[in-house]
């Protein structure tokens, strides 16, 4: 202290002669030079200050250093300080008995005897503790746990410490204590562990799995060779997945040696099996059970026991377990896997099952190793039922298009009839009911346009309660005098966007359901409450997403629905009722509305207990809109003639025909084309005028849509009327598009297309 107090005088003094020298020089006539003179004094006093403070650090550090030297050199756990390099600067006693040192050791040459690798795990830590100071990591080795902590000192030095931590007895890994041999892989297949047993089996460690096996890909469940010190020898593989691509690997020896090995207690061999978390059954040639694990009994239950025949706990295979049983012997089977379904009561478990050939004292056997393929079976179901109803939709959209056209004709000609018969003519009551039974079928087929969810729904803004509340005195007549009909609301309903009348008649399908589900009477409740989901609700092979939602349930006391027809309710023409006592539409046109509104249904039954259907509709948070109206302006007297030159496109003849007729019949003047490019032929012509376009939407060739713009772009004052026998949302982005457009779902009427097009030109 005294020797930096003199030299800080020191640069008093010489600072002091500076400012006097300077002081000196000034002179009127060299006011430049003084300058210089003072930046230079300036100059050599922060250099001065600069040396002291350096000088004053070193210092500083190297107490500290030599502090910390003396404190490790009496720590009982091996200490190291080394350069920023790694290179070992200094060690203390417990570091020197420990490693085997020389003078240009460096820190992750010490530490490979302990662990592989040492390198990353250093510096890994050193990037740690050049950011906050100090960093700490486990390594679990085979010798046991080793604790690596590293604190920095100074710039270019580090403290490392290697503990080794004591393990609680009941906390110490089982791997090395397995008898059964063990391979831990990562990625790439890349060997992280062996465990003792398998050590001892391989006869030398290796880094890979080409290196064990002789033939790769290494299949679980399946027999394989491993190259071991004394030659080939099979082992049954069972596989655990680890997380983070890491899997572990047991190896089932199956030769004669390994059973001599492991006597000694009756069926010794299997003792090593009851830890392995793998379902494991050793099935004797004629099917009986020999042994199994603890794992396979918490998988199948109660029913495996010793001695049971495996056709017992398991079926599904398509064939006889026996066969299967003969083939494997035989080496027929050639490992491959089946998926069986359990015997169980309680609940439904799938089991993906290989059957390996094995010898045991020279008798042949069978290991059976399971998977619980339960979540991946169920999800093949909801694939399937969703391709199934995809398909049905699918058929029943194109049937119910043909249909529409068909009926449009029919439905079409007997309006032309009714014209030219009044009241008193014979044939007018038959005429009526053609006209009423087509009327029906067009019912029909909207319902098969319903389940496929391409029919044309008018959306509004509705309140549930409102609807009920409407509904009321309907249901009461429908569900008759036996019943009673009891109605809850949520006192906080929301508005939710659907088809008011086409939700009306998802609800009186479900209260006649209801209704026949209970012949000597009962009570049907229909619910509605506000549901708000945090979280996905998963159920019945759907995803509800997380929103808030008006429920609807409508539940009876009846005869319930058995367990395995739930799946098949929502299907066209699925029905548990007699024989002309319903279509077998009902559900599966709720369905389809339900769908098309954005929304979910579900049905849980117990049968003899009875059945609840739930709708989940989606709440609607915008301003209350209108519905929308084809209707734009009253019709007065459709008897007017009219003139103007509609421009029909139909490839259906009958349609055409009957469409051509009533306009005309109108007073309108009709030019017919069958197809959009005879449409477009016919415009040519600048000297035709057409004041509307009436042209279906598909039809073979170029589609309506697609022909009416290139036709609008030479007249675009034309107006323009869609029919078609789907629904308006199939193409309602292109109609849209389309200025001066509506749309005409077929079937339509003799005056559903007159009023249509007259409403049109004006």
């Amino acid at each position: 202290m005294q020797a930096e107090g003199a030299l800080r005088q020191s640069v008093y003094v010489l600072a002091m002669g500076l400012v006097v020298t300077a002081m000196a020089l000034v002179t009127n006539e060299d006011l430049v030079r003084l300058g210089f003179l003072s930046g230079g004094c300036t100059l050599i006093l922060i250099s001065l200050v600069l040396w002291m403070r350096k000088v004053r650090i070193a210092r500083k550090q190297g107490t500290g250093r030599t502090a910390i030297q003396s404190f490790i050199a009496h720590d009982a756990t091996p200490s190291f300080i080394t350069h920023g390099d790694g290179r070992i600067r200094s060690v203390n006693r417990a570091a020197e008995r420990r490693f085997e040192l020389d003078e240009s050791a460096t820190l992750a040459g010490a530490l490979k005897t302990l662990f592989a690798n040492p390198a990353a795990v250093l510096f890994r830590l050193q990037s740690r503790a050049a950011a906050s100071g100090a960093a700490q990591e486990d390594v679990f080795t085979r010798t046991g746990h080793i604790r690596l902590s590293v604190h920095s000192v100074g710039s270019d030095a580090l403290v490392w410490r290697v503990e080794q931590v004591a393990e609680r007895s009941e906390r110490r890994a089982t791997h090395d204590s397995l008898q059964l041999p063990m391979v831990m892989v990562g990625r790439g297949d890349a060997i992280l562990f062996m465990n003792e047993a398998a050590r001892a089996l391989i006869g030398t460690r290796v880094r890979s799995l080409d290196g064990m096996f002789a033939a790769l890909p290494v299949v679980p469940g399946q027999i394989a060779q491993v190259s071991t010190a004394d030659g080939e020898q099979d082992v049954l593989v069972a596989e655990v997945s680890g997380g983070l691509g890491r899997r572990a690997l047991y190896l089932l020896s199956v030769s004669e040696e390994f059973a001599a090995q492991a006597s000694g207690a009756e069926d010794a061999d299997w003792l090593a099996f009851q830890d392995l978390p793998v379902p494991l059954i050793k099935v004797a040639p004629d099917g009986s059970v020999q042994s199994f694990n603890r794992v396979a009994e918490d998988l199948i239950g109660m029913a495996l026991t010793s001695g049971t025949h495996i056709s017992r706990l398991m079926e599904g295979l398509g064939r006889s377990i026996e066969d299967w049983i003969k083939d494997a012997l035989a080496g027929r089977a050639d490992h491959k896997s089946e998926f069986l379904r359990l015997k169980r009561a309680d609940r439904e478990v799938f089991v993906q099952v290989v059957l390996n050939r094995i010898v045991e004292n020279g008798a042949p056997a069978l290991m059976a190793v399971l998977h619980d393929a339960t979540e991946l079976k169920t999800l093949e179901a909801k694939f399937v039922q969703s391709q199934k109803m995809q398909a049905i939709g699918q058929l029943a959209g194109g049937i119910a298009h043909d249909f529409n056209n068909l009926l449009t004709a029919i439905a079409g000609h007997c309006d032309l009839l009714l014209l030219r018969h009044d009241q008193s003519d014979p044939e007018y009551a038959d005429l009526v009911q053609i006209n009423q039974n087509a009327n029906r079928a067009a019912s029909l087929v909207g319902q098969l346009l319903a389940f496929s969810r391409k029919q044309t729904l008018r959306l509004e803004t509705i309140d549930m309660r409102d609807t009920l509340a409407d509904l009321t005195h309907l249901l009461n007549r429908l569900v008759g005098e036996k019943i009673t009909l009891t109605l809850s609301h949520d006192p906080l309903m929301k508005p939710v966007r659907a088809d008011k009348r086409q939700l009306e008649q998802v609800i009186m399908n479900l209260v006649v359901n209801a209704r026949d589900a209970m012949p000597a009477g009962g009570e049907i409740r229909v619910i509605t409450e506000l549901v708000t989901l945090s979280e996905p609700l998963n159920r019945d092979r759907a995803t509800v997403p997380p929103d808030t939602y008006v429920t609807v349930k409508v539940s009876d006391s009846g005869v319930g629905i058995a367990a395995e027809e739930l799946q098949k309710v929502f299907e066209p023409f699925y029905t548990t009722k007699r024989t002309g006592e319903g279509t077998g539409l009902g559900l599966s046109t709720a369905y389809g509305i339900i769908k098309q509104s954005s929304g979910f249904i579900f049905v849980d039954s117990v049968e003899g207990e009875g059945t609840t259907f739930t709708l989940y509709l989606p709440v609607f948070e915008t301003q209350q809109a209108k519905p929308a109206q084809i209707t734009t302006r009253p019709f007065a007297d459709i008897s007017t003639n009219e003139d103007g030159v509609i421009l029909l496109v139909e490839d259906e003849a009958p349609v055409r025909a009957f469409a051509s007729r009533a306009l005309r019949m109108r007073g309108f003047t009709v030019i017919e084309a069958d197809s959009a490019e005879a449409a477009l032929k016919t415009l040519e012509d600048q000297s035709i005028s057409v004041d509307v376009f009436v042209t279906d939407v598909v039809m073979p060739g170029m589609d309506g849509p697609s022909w009416v713009r290139e036709a609008l772009k030479e007249r675009p004052d034309v107006r323009v009327v869609f029919v078609s026998g789907y629904a308006e949302d199939s193409f309602g982005e292109e109609q849209k598009r389309i200025p001066n457009s509506i749309f005409l779902p077929k079937p339509f009427s003799l005056s559903d297309l007159t009023e249509t097009v007259q409403r049109q030109l004006h």
